[in-house]
């Protein structure tokens, strides 16, 4: 495992930006502007190289990674942040992004539910 941490707060307009195909997290903080709009988690730490073909677990469902921004990586080290976007391109918008694709549709996380990378 490469990284795993667990939600323990869901902004009330996370899942307004899932609907747009983005899904924020964060690790807990105390700026309420981003508090809102991120599914918060526990402190967790980058065990290895992430890289393009791992496995994102999200909940129940599995993705794959396809990009992954230049600064993605030291901001989910450093703050527990990145946004997944569910495109599935070779390419990211954003510095901050790891694109994902799937089977399925992503699903609004709870509490409890488990963000894992492997």
């Amino acid at each position: 495992m490469k990284f795993e941490v667990e939600v323990i707060r869901v902004g009330e307009m996370a899942a307004d930006l899932l609907a747009g195909g983005h899904l924020i997290i964060f690790g807990d903080t105390p700026n309420e502007v981003l508090a809102e709009v991120c599914f918060m988690h526990t402190h967790g730490e980058i065990h290895g190289d992430i890289e393009v073909g791992d496995t994102v677990v999200l909940g129940q469902k599995k993705f794959v990674i396809t990009a992954i921004g230049e600064e993605a990586l030291q901001t989910l080290a450093e703050l527990g942040h990145c946004t997944f976007c569910f495109h599935g391109g070779t390419d990211v918008e954003l510095p901050g992004q790891i694109c994902l694709k799937g089977e399925e549709e992503p699903e609004a996380l709870t509490i409890g539910d488990k963000i894992v990378i492997l």
